[in-house]
C-alpha cells in the first residue's frame, strides 16, 4: 500500500467511492484505473484495520465464498469489503446481492474491467448498486498526471464562444501543451503509459486481444470460435484508414453471419469500448450505425501499428473529436452534430466551406491556438 501513487487522483470517481452507498462498483476497460483508483481510496481513507481487499481470481479465496469471507470480516469488525476484478468470479452479482442483504452494516466496493459481464448480471443489482463507469483519461487528465498542471474544465458553451481567448492563455501559458496533445493521441489516454512509453502499445494491443479473445466469449456465451469474426471486423475498421461507413447487408453476407448477428457483435465491440459506432442524426429510432470509429486514439494506434498501416490524420481527429461527447451524430452539413451545434473537423487550413449557413456552425482544427472566430483548436474539446 505505501508504494500506491496519490498525487494524482480521479477525483470524480474517488467521490463516488466516497458516498455513503453502501455497494459501489466502479466498471470498465482494462487499463483505465480501477485498481489504483480502489487502492487510493483505501489508502486515504481508511485504517488498515477497517477494510479488507483482495482480487476475485486471488488463489487464496478459492475455497471461499465472497459471503463467507464478508461474514468472516463483519466479526471481526470490518467496515469496507473491496472487491478488484470481481467478473472473474463466477456468479458474483448473486454474492453481491446475498452480501447487501445480510450484512447492513458493510460497505462494499468493487471493480470489474469485462464491462460486458457488468452490463448484463447488475440488472439484479439496480435496486442495490451505483455502477460507475470509468472512461480513458481526458487530455486535461493527461496533463494533471503527465505534467503535474491542473487546468479546470471548461464547458462547450465556453468552448465555442472563447476558443481564440482560452486557446492563446493555455498555449503560452504552457509551450508543450500542442506536442504534447500529438503525444496524448497516441499514449495517453491509459494511466499505465506513465510505466513505460516504449512498451505502450504492446500492453494496449494485449489488453485489448485479451477482450476479444477472453471477456466477449466469456460474458455472452458465444463459442471462442466467433472471436475470428470480432478480429475481421477490426480489421475492416483499421483497413479502412477512414472512418468505416456500415453497410450491414453486405458485412453480414461477406462475413457469412446474418444482419442481426452483424449488429449485436457490433454492439458487443460497442460495449467493451473498442468501438464507437456513430449514427446519423435523425428523428428515426435505429440500431443501424452509420459509421464506425475506434472507441480513442490510443486503440487506433495500437491497431495501425500491428497491421503495419500508417494512421490516417483525418481519422485520428474525428475519432478524438467524437470521444469528447456522451451523445454526437454524423451530420449531413459538416462532419458532427452535437445538440444544436454542427462540426467540421480538419486541419489547421480548413476553411467554413461545408458549413457555410450553419447557424451554429463551427471547425476544430487541428492547431495549438486561434484568433479566427468559428475556428477551435481541437485540443480545446479534450478540457472539458
Amino acid at each position: 500500500m505505501h508504494a500506491v501513487p496519490t498525487k494524482f487522483v480521479r477525483k470524480a470517481y474517488m467521490k463516488k467511492l466516497l458516498s455513503p452507498n453502501r455497494l459501489v462498483g466502479i466498471m470498465g476497460q482494462r487499463g483505465v484505473g480501477k485498481t489504483t483508483l480502489l487502492l487510493q481510496y483505501l489508502k486515504s481513507n481508511l485504517k488498515v484495520t477497517e477494510y479488507i481487499y483482495f482480487s476475485a481470481d486471488d488463489i487464496y479465496i478459492a475455497d471461499s465464498t465472497l459471503y463467507d469471507i464478508a461474514d468472516t470480516f463483519v466479526k471481526l469488525n470490518g467496515r469496507v469489503l473491496v472487491i478488484d476484478e470481481i467478473h472473474k468470479y463466477n456468479n458474483w452479482a448473486q454474492e453481491l446481492k446475498n452480501i447487501y442483504d445480510g450484512f447492513p452494516s458493510l460497505m462494499v466496493r468493487f471493480s470489474g474491467s469485462s464491462m460486458l459481464r457488468i452490463l448484463h448480471e447488475t440488472h439484479d443489482l439496480s435496486r442495490r448498486c451505483v455502477t460507475v463507469p470509468m472512461e480513458t483519461l481526458g487530455f486535461n487528465e493527461y496533463l494533471e498526471l503527465f505534467r503535474g498542471i491542473f487546468i479546470s474544465p471548461f464547458k462547450l458553451e465556453e468552448i465555442t464562444t472563447r476558443a481564440s481567448e482560452i486557446s492563446m492563455d493555455l498555449a503560452l501559458s504552457h509551450p508543450n501543451l500542442y506536442s504534447d496533445f500529438k503525444d496524448y493521441l497516441k499514449f495517453g489516454a491509459y494511466p499505465f503509459f506513465m510505466e513505460d512509453r516504449d512498451e505502450f502499445k504492446n500492453k494496449l494491443y494485449n489488453a485489448l486481444q485479451k477482450i476479444i479473445n477472453e471477456d466477449i466469449p466469456s460474458c455472452n456465451r458465444i463459442p471462442y470460435t466467433q472471436t475470428a469474426i470480432f478480429k475481421q471486423l477490426i480489421a475492416r475498421l483499421i483497413e479502412s484508414r477512414v472512418p468505416y461507413k456500415v453497410n450491414a447487408a453486405k458485412l453480414s453476407k461477406e462475413l457469412g453471419i446474418t444482419n442481426p448477428t452483424l449488429l449485436s457483435y457490433m454492439e458487443m465491440l460497442k460495449d467493451s469500448k473498442i468501438f464507437r459506432p456513430i449514427k446519423k442524426f435523425s428523428t428515426r429510432v435505429s440500431r443501424k450505425p452509420e459509421k464506425i470509429l475506434f472507441d480513442n486514439t490510443n486503440i487506433l494506434h495500437a491497431y495501425a501499428d500491428d497491421f503495419g498501416i500508417e494512421v490516417n490524420r483525418g481519422t485520428e481527429r474525428e475519432t478524438f473529436f467524437a470521444g469528447c461527447f456522451s451523445k454526437i451524430f454524423y451530420s449531413d452539413i459538416g462532419d458532427f452534430k452535437v445538440g444544436d451545434m454542427v462540426f467540421e473537423i480538419g486541419g489547421k487550413n480548413k476553411t467554413f466551406g461545408q458549413i457555410k449557413g450553419a447557424p451554429k456552425g463551427y471547425l476544430a482544427i487541428d492547431t495549438d491556438y486561434t484568433t479566427e472566430p468559428g475556428k477551435i483548436p481541437i485540443w480545446l474539446f479534450g478540457m472539458m
